[in-house]
């Protein structure tokens, strides 16, 4: 339908003696959900969580809406960011707390961004060396005691300074009395390189997306201490980010991408033998490029800690869940945030709830999501709780931030 604008608008340009022609098409332009962008290239880094970008574009679902997506396989969090920046990707599946880190200026450039939707919950893992594990370190307080008994520089790697795993690490580290930034030297390693690095005794333990957990588990040379939904149950984890420059331009083509992928996260969580063609796809070398029984165990909540406790863990990683996953809820962007602040990337508190209302665009969400026919939550905040007992709810982001003990 026209809006009111779009018919003044005509009027005006009538007015000014431009043509039929061009007044017909602004009217297209204005009142029509044509995507403005009909292909859209889209960064990915090999995880197991970049499945619904991957399936939204393999099994067509991008089509329904007028759009073809390009998957596009980088090779490390800052070359997505780099390119995402400048206009190389249109948008990509990425860390949350990068998208906020360049939003800042901190971790990288400053630019405004967006997050489209939330991709996944949970899903990731600490991994601590087989070596470690010996020694008694199967555990965050295993690790705690071994490290106050061998005195040594301990090495751990996440996967980007202001990054989802970067915060788990440290989150997980601290809630066992260690200090990520005192107590141990903490490296950053693309996803794909953590086991071949693991493997040369480059680190202690790391904390990745999947399938580079299991991977280790099954290479023996690493074992599972926790889950990341160990730390945060339904977690936000990767997002669908763009630069606000490209929402603005494109606001038809983002909301088509967002109908897109949740038609596909739909499809994933649908079933196992969803999750099993999903693990077939991705698995492919021009995606994650491993096994698929690297990749279908912890998909369908299989976990092996690679010392013989095997357990069903209701908490996967989960793409959908009836759209409660992709919701970008403002408090779970304030969250990345409050963990910058504790750990002095940044150095004053920022307006959370101003910085989160911008980059996070529910606005667009909420569009795609009525095309998809997907359900929204009525509240913007989320609360929850994290394994240290402290609750998280959004509302007092600076007082939260402010009251952890182990912190920068």
């Amino acid at each position: 339908m026209q809006s009111a604008s779009s018919m003044v608008g005509l009027g005006a340009s009538s007015m000014l003696g431009l043509g039929a022609m061009s007044a017909a098409s602004t009217a297209w332009a204005a009142g029509s959900d044509k995507p403005e962008k009909e292909e859209v290239k889209i960064g990915f880094i090999p995880l197991t969580d970049c499945a619904s970008v991957v399936i939204a574009a393999v099994m067509g679902f991008d089509k329904k809406y007028g759009i073809k997506i390009v998957p596009s396989k980088e090779s490390s969090w800052a070359s997505v960011r780099d390119k995402l920046v400048n206009g190389e990707l249109d948008a990509a599946h990425v860390l949350y707390g990068l998208v906020y880190g360049v939003q800042l200026g901190i971790g990288g450039p400053k630019k405004d961004m967006n997050i489209l939707m939330t991709l996944n919950n949970n899903g990731q893992a600490i991994t601590l060396s087989k070596k470690l594990a010996d020694k008694g370190a199967v555990d965050g307080a295993g690790l705690a005691k071994l490290m106050a008994r061998e005195k040594r520089e301990y090495t751990f790697a996440q996967t980007f300074p202001t990054g989802t795993h970067a915060m788990w690490l440290y989150y997980w580290l601290a809630a066992h009395g260690i200090n990520p930034m005192r107590d141990a030297k903490v490296i950053t390693v693309p996803p794909p390189q953590m086991v071949a690095n693991m493997r040369v005794d480059n680190m202690d333990g790391y904390c990745v997306g999947e399938p580079w957990n299991h991977r280790a588990v099954a290479d023996g040379i690493g074992i599972t201490a926790a889950t990341t939904q160990d730390i945060w149950r339904d977690h936000p984890e990767k997002v669908l980010g763009c630069t606000a420059e490209f929402s603005q331009k494109y606001p038809n083509t983002a909301r088509a991408l967002i109908a897109a992928i949740l038609d596909a996260s739909r499809w994933i969580d649908a079933s196992l033998m969803n999750k099993q063609k999903m693990a077939e796809i991705i698995a492919e070398k021009s995606y994650v490029n491993t096994s698929v029984d690297v990749i279908n165990q912890r998909i369908m909540g299989r976990y092996q800690n690679g010392l013989g406790k095997t357990w069903d863990d209701p908490y996967y990683m989960k793409f959908f869940n009836d759209g409660a996953v992709n919701f970008p809820y403002l408090s779970d962007g304030m969250w990345f945030l409050t963990q910058h602040k504790r750990w002095g990337l940044l150095k004053t508190d920022p307006d959370y709830l101003g910085v989160a209302k911008a980059v996070n665009r529910i606005d667009i969400y909420k569009e795609g999501a009525a095309l998809a026919k997907v359900s929204v939550p009525k509240d913007l905040m989320r609360k929850s709780k994290l394994i240290d007992g402290t609750v998280w709810d959004g509302q007092n982001p600076a007082a939260y931030a402010a009251a952890f003990k182990i912190k920068a």
